[in-house]
């Protein structure tokens, strides 16, 4: 039914066992994946009247920032090779991930989202929301979210 899955990673350990699990899911359908990773932008923090407090260089920051995206990518990369899942990753940066998210689905041209749950329940979890939720609420592609 799908033939291919956009999976969307952070690097935290539920991120990473949903990525195990959407890997698994894309063996099975005979699914291809592209594996997607949300890069922060640039913190501006002023203190005063305008006076930059980060030490931090915006090309540093980025740089670092490539180096988190092809850390947590290549990880899941070598998890669809080892299944034999054609794979491909991407990155891009936002400071608002569930937007990133859609957009590379979109570009991609997935027939589906993987995503895990954060598991906020009650309150917290209807003030704050998650990124997945954002992808749920605003997404035209279908979206799993595995728990």
């Amino acid at each position: 039914m799908f033939k291919h899955i956009l999976i969307p990673t952070d690097g935290s350990e539920l991120s990473r066992a949903t990525a195990q699990r959407a890997v698994s899911f894309a063996k099975e359908a005979g699914a291809r994946v592209t594996v997607f990773y949300a890069k922060p932008e640039y913190p501006i923090a002023y203190f005063g009247e305008g006076a930059l407090i980060d030490p931090t260089t915006p090309e540093k920051f980025a740089e670092l920032a490539d180096q988190q995206a092809n850390e947590y990518l290549s990880e899941v990369q070598k998890w669809c090779a080892d299944a034999g899942v054609p794979c491909a990753t991407t990155s891009a940066t936002s400071d608002i991930p569930y937007e990133a998210i859609i957009e590379a689905a979109d570009k991609a041209g997935c027939d589906l989202i993987f995503m895990a749950s954060h598991g906020r329940r009650g309150i917290s979890g209807l003030l704050l929301g998650s990124e997945t939720n954002k992808v749920l609420t605003h997404s035209k592609i279908p979206v799993l979210v595995y728990r």
